[in-house]
């Protein structure tokens, strides 16, 4: 074959693709209620995750029973409340009502300050206090207990250096948080759902796109055109990616512009790994359009997908705290590697090197998903 055949005929190729990449796009783009899907929906699911998802501990109801009421006891709740976690919901004279506020769900912190608390910290002896937490929320409890215990050992430090216990050489503890000292979840929550919303339509558009045109009868069409399984396979995941990567860039840009997440890392590197996490969602899609035989079909086994994948990523939960058996299997989730350097990327500046382990894995799985994609979607042609 002459070279000019050859070359008329990548370009017939060519040519079919991108009138069907055409005709895929006006028809996703016609419709409504798919453009209020594609850009609309994505903004309010950032919105809800960057706000409703929430791991802050702030203005923490606390029931207070001062038995010393001293100016000492005093400057000690002051120092809770000062801090901005803690509120004082309630005080009373009676121990029980620390019980009762707990129960009841009035409060979610008990102080109890004993008599003699200001006179044992002025003579030396060590002052002490008893907090109750509610533990029926174990997240809150922890970070409220953790508030509470360096609150009073800093009240401690600064009391016993007031009155001169402490030498001047004494050891004293100052903590930081590193890559995110506010230690607001917002600046965790936000850049991983990038990943579960670029994930979540990727799989759904690709998924309906074939069981689309099998339910209304125009895939026979398809077939006895001049598309080649190739060509067809490509127009219907490329208008697909497109769409992934304008999701990508929305709700970056509503990040860095709305809740002012920090961009510390390199673009290129975050759009490089966006085309390995992009195709590995694509292949997954494809593959789950090729087993369904109906639209409800293929919308179930994608949240079938979907939902496991989220719960193993550590988007709401760290992947060390897993069972063993858990934490291998997030190694073959492309949402855990992805979402591993969207933040490494967005909150510690890290770069190729730092990641080259989840790049790999997600070049892996995009390039193996495509073989098997590839292969199902021939044979279903067949």
């Amino acid at each position: 074959m002459s070279a000019p055949a050859t070359l008329g005929g990548v370009r017939a190729r060519i040519a079919r693709i991108r009138a069907l990449v055409r005709k895929e796009l006006r028809q996703l783009f016609r419709d409504p209620k798919t453009k209020r899907v594609i850009f609309v929906s994505p903004v309010i699911q950032l919105v809800l995750f960057g706000y409703a998802v929430n791991t802050d501990v702030r203005q923490v109801p606390m029931q207070v029973v001062d038995h010393d009421r001293t100016a000492l006891s005093r400057r000690l709740v002051d120092a809770f409340t000062a801090s901005g976690y803690f509120r004082v919901a309630d005080t009373s004279d009676d121990p029980a009502t620390l019980g009762r506020a707990l129960d009841q769900g009035r409060a979610v912190v008990g102080l109890h300050i004993p008599p003699g608390f200001a006179a044992d910290a002025r003579g030396g002896r060590s002052g002490t206090v008893q907090i109750l937490v509610d533990g029926s929320n174990s997240n809150t409890a922890t970070v409220a207990q953790g508030y509470a215990t360096r609150i009073v050992q800093r009240f401690a430090m600064e009391q016993a250096r007031s009155n001169g216990v402490l030498p001047p050489g004494g050891v004293e503890l100052r903590a930081r948080a590193w890559f995110n000292p506010s230690l607001a979840s917002q600046v965790y929550n936000v850049p991983a759902v990038c990943g579960v919303i670029v994930l979540l339509m990727s799989l759904l558009l690709t998924a309906m796109a074939v069981v689309r045109e099998r339910e209304m009868g125009t895939l026979d069409q398809l077939l006895v055109s001049p598309l080649g399984p190739g060509e067809l396979m490509l127009g219907k995941t490329i208008p697909v990616a497109v769409i992934a990567f304008l999701q990508l860039a929305l709700v970056v840009t509503v990040a860095l512009a709305w809740f002012g997440i920090p961009l510390r890392g390199s673009i290129p590197l975050l759009l490089g790994a966006s085309v390995l996490f992009v195709l590995a969602g694509l292949s997954a899609g494809l593959f789950i359009s090729t087993i369904s035989r109906t639209q409800q079909e293929a919308f179930l086994t994608m949240f079938l997908f979907i939902l496991p994948a989220i719960i193993l990523s550590g988007f709401l939960y760290p992947v060390e705290t897993m069972p063993d058996v858990f934490q291998a299997m997030t190694l073959a989730n492309p949402l855990r590697h992805f979402l591993e350097i969207v933040r490494g990327i967005f909150l510690k500046g890290a770069g190729a090197g730092d990641l080259a382990g989840q790049l790999a894995a997600l070049g892996v799985m995009a390039g193996g998903g495509l073989l098997i994609a590839v292969w199902r979607f021939r044979r279903m042609l067949r």
